[in-house]
């Protein structure tokens, strides 16, 4: 199995049975991002809501920004290089687009195995005046899952919010829950993780380490930013829910560690992957089922030697499967992949669960992800939908507990919503909107320097 980016191609033709046409992807997408802008922006102002993106016909072609130097500088959130970024977003009332100034980056970081890496992200110069006491905070913005092909990369879809061709369909979802921060006079930097844009790794997708580093470095990066108003002082908040929430949540238990002089004010994870194990079994003939292929192709990034362990369990299907996943954004994989059984991947017909349960190799890996073993630094919103059986329920509360046991400041909040049927991705997408402002209000607060109160007394009685 290969362990390095190769050049981007774009992914093999699906089946006929599961192949769609462009317009008709295009038709799914549109109807998905009006769906998701509109059920969102009932809590914004008038004023504040963005207007309909654009949807171009053609993925956007990843720039040669995005290849790294072949050498890196030393310190840990050093700036790489930086280009503006135009987004694609104009909005009602605004002269131009999104409530700020956009920066592409490129960031030196540091692996789970040590090693220095070049991260891409963006960060957001806020038009609005910060309003509280003390420098303007900054947010250290984790995405969701948006896939592992390098024009997946959540700086590129704020430049393009949907890309379609007949490979790839990449949609920014997070554009909402950044503007709403910005709008709050709060600077956003955004990491596109490891391997997410820079074409010399595969995306470690769910690796905590790799993920916590890469947002904890984004926020220091943000600093140096030219016409940025982020200093050392700036408090920084962590943000982010699904893969962001594991990112936001492993940065909070790693901040005391790795990167004390980040002056971490609160921590939102919403719906995180506490738990790799439980999680794939949760996602395992979901519609989004290419999660369990994003993180094989990670795991062997990570450690290459793990390769011929997990090869020896897959058929043709089962390689073919995880190729196929390593170019594909979250959109295209929900189209073509969406209900698959790892079971068709396997030489026995077992899952990949139960492989990495049959192989103490790979279930040492998969526990070493697990996140909740470590207290986090200052204040921590957790948040799960009741419902979510694909991020499972079970395994974000008992994420909550063990950071209680350990003594955290924890706001466990859970989100009770009909289901919509079982492994049905609103489930676990619907918390996201139904909690947002919430969450950005909690967290504000927390940059404000307002005291919360842990409700870890009251954990017991919660669902």
């Amino acid at each position: 199995m290969q362990t390095s980016r190769r050049a981007q191609q774009p992914p093999t033709a699906p089946p006929a049975g599961e192949r769609r046409s462009a317009s008709a992807r295009s038709r799914l997408l549109t109807t998905a991002l009006v769906t998701v802008c509109g059920l969102g922006a009932t809590a914004l102002p008038a004023a504040a809501q963005p207007a309909a993106a654009a949807v171009e016909a053609t993925a956007p072609t990843v720039p040669a920004f995005y290849t790294p130097p072949a050498q890196l500088p030393d310190t840990n959130g050093a700036l790489i290089r930086t280009e503006p970024l135009p987004l694609a977003l104009s909005l009602p009332g605004v002269d131009g687009p999104l409530p700020g100034t956009a920066t592409r980056l490129m960031y030196r970081s540091t692996d789970s195995a040590g090693r220095p890496m070049a991260v891409t992200g963006a960060y957001i110069e806020p038009a609005a005046a910060w309003k509280g006491s003390g420098p303007r905070p900054v947010v250290a913005f984790a995405p969701g899952t948006m896939g592992q092909g390098d024009q997946c990369s959540a700086s590129l879809a704020l430049e393009h919010p949907i890309a379609l061709n007949e490979g790839s369909v990449s949609v920014g979802y997070e554009a909402l829950a950044i503007y709403r921060i910005l709008s709050r006079g709060v600077a956003v930097a955004v990491t596109d993780y490891a391997g997410l844009g820079t074409p010399d790794r595969v995306h470690t997708y769910v690796n905590r380490v790799d993920e916590g580093h890469a947002l904890l470095d984004v926020a220091r990066a943000a600093r140096t930013v030219a016409g940025g108003s982020v200093t050392a002082a700036s408090p920084v908040g962590l943000y982010g829910y699904s893969q962001g929430g594991g990112a936001s949540a492993a940065a909070a238990e790693l901040q005391p560690s790795y990167a004390p002089d980040v002056p971490l004010a609160g921590t939102y994870s919403g719906a995180p992957p506490a738990d790799l194990n439980e999680v794939m079994k949760g996602v395992d003939g979901s519609s989004l089922a290419a999660a369990i292929g994003w993180s094989v192709n990670g795991m062997v990034q990570t450690d290459p030697s793990l390769g011929p362990v997990i090869d020896g369990h897959l058929n043709a299907a089962g390689r073919a499967a995880l190729a196929k996943t390593s170019t594909m954004c979250v959109g295209d994989a929900l189209l073509t992949l969406g209900s698959v059984s790892s079971t068709q991947w396997t030489t026995d017909g077992s899952s990949v669960s139960q492989v990495v349960d049959s192989e103490p190799r790979l279930k040492s890996f998969i526990d070493a992800q697990r996140i909740g073993t470590l207290k986090p630094a200052g204040p921590v919103r957790v948040v799960t939908g009741v419902n979510d059986d694909m991020v499972t329920h079970g395994q974000v509360r008992k994420l909550a507990v063990d950071w209680c046991g350990k003594g955290a400041d924890v706001t466990y909040v859970p989100v009770n919503l009909p289901s919509l049927g079982e492994k049905n991705i609103v489930n676990h997408f619907a918390p996201l909107l139904t909690d947002q402002g919430d969450a950005i209000s909690w967290l504000v607060d927390r940059l404000a320097g307002r005291p919360t109160l842990s409700n870890c007394w009251l954990l017991p009685l919660l669902p």
